[in-house]
């Protein structure tokens, strides 16, 4: 599988704080990583800076992760973002997460809004922002 349609890639470590019982990274740790790379989305897109300047932002309302391989430390994730779907007030993110060799551990997929968070309401994505995104 080819890796090119996802423009944002988060390299992080595997912490031994990551790992469960049977010795490999819990799936509470995957949606971590998922988070790192929701995260690394707002901040490539200007979705923080956005918020940092008029309080309007993204909220997420759904957020789904698939586990397909298991990661060991010690290791690496690798985290790589894409939008996958944009429409009026929302938008989809879907996440790889890969070990060091590039094998698919999991695929996540996050739904987010648009929200107004002085006026507690979404908002329609605006032209600018929604060019934007469709970079990514």
């Amino acid at each position: 599988m080819k890796f090119e349609n996802y423009k944002l890639s988060l390299e992080l470590r595997v912490d031994w704080s990551d790992l469960d019982m049977y010795k490999h990274v819990n799936n509470i740790s995957f949606m971590r990583y998922m988070q790192s790379g929701r995260v690394n989305f707002w901040e490539a897109s200007g979705i923080y800076k956005m918020y940092e300047d008029t309080d309007k932002g993204t909220m997420l309302v759904s957020t789904h992760c698939d586990f397909k391989k298991s990661l060991y430390y010690p290791g690496k994730a690798i985290v790589k973002t894409k939008l996958e779907f944009i429409r009026n007030s929302s938008f989809g993110l879907k996440h790889l997460i890969l070990n060091e060799t590039d094998e698919i551990c999991a695929e996540g997929m996050d739904v987010v809004v648009c929200y107004d968070f002085r006026k507690n309401n979404t908002f329609n994505i605006p032209d600018e922002l929604r060019k934007k995104l469709s970079q990514f």
